[in-house]
């Protein structure tokens, strides 16, 4: 298997200062719950996201694919990605280093 990650930035800065929109609170909702699926079957390595509320703003999702069509596959059925709700950019990775947990 082949590492993966992919960069989210929402479309709409107001979703994070202002607050989201019904139709982006449940777009998020399933974005979330895709990904916790995801790491629950071991693909997803980590998911996370800046703890800033501002245009500078970011969320990662590292994980396994076998090759890169798969990888743009799992990041482009993310809700988030799929519905318009974040921008995503997808690259090779590869985890060099990682602490014990």
């Amino acid at each position: 298997m082949k590492q993966f990650l992919y960069l989210l930035r929402p479309t709409r800065v107001g979703m994070l200062t202002q607050g989201p929109t019904p139709f982006e609170k449940d777009v998020v909702a399933r974005h979330f719950s895709y990904l916790s699926e995801l790491t629950d079957r071991g693909v997803m390595i980590l998911v996370g996201r800046t703890q800033n509320n501002d245009e500078s703003a970011i969320g990662i999702a590292i994980f396994e694919a076998t090759d890169e069509s798969a990888a743009r596959t799992l990041m482009e059925n993310d809700p988030a990605v799929a519905e318009g709700v974040m921008f995503a950019e997808l690259f090779p990775y590869k985890v060099a280093l990682m602490r014990k947990l």
